[in-house]
């Protein structure tokens, strides 16, 4: 499993490397995953990103200190989100970063290593 980032990079959860098809996240293997500054949670999102709704994202807009954006993984091959979530998230104050799982991951642990208070949504890499 390669290493993505050193362990002191960022408080919080970190993705470690990958594993599989999964992301590995503080010694634990998970297949989708959502991130918070504060916590890492097995995620059961939709077949494609195409179908993802605020439902799915429902925890990570729940954090008392809303997100400044939104980091969101759409698997294996960049896809872009549903126009109506971007225009939901961005009358909430949040903006969405779309791009492959991969790259999602490794730029989750450099902007929280900024100190960045972003929330994550990656989905399965297959």
């Amino acid at each position: 499993m390669a290493r993505l980032v050193p362990d002191e990079a960022a408080p919080g959860p970190l993705v470690q490397g990958f594993a599989g098809t999964g992301f590995s996240v503080d010694g634990r293997v998970y297949a989708a995953v959502l991130l918070t500054p504060l916590a890492a949670a097995s995620w059961d999102p939709p077949a494609g990103a195409a179908a993802l709704t605020l439902d799915h994202l429902a925890p990570l807009l729940a954090l008392e200190r809303p997100p400044e954006f939104l980091l969101l993984g759409t698997g294996p091959a960049l896809a872009f989100p549903p126009r109506p979530l971007v225009r939901a998230l961005d009358e909430r104050g949040i903006g969405i970063e779309a791009m492959d799982s991969r790259a999602a991951a490794r730029t989750w642990g450099l902007l929280r290593g900024e100190g960045r208070w972003i929330a994550a949504a990656l989905m399965p890499l297959g």
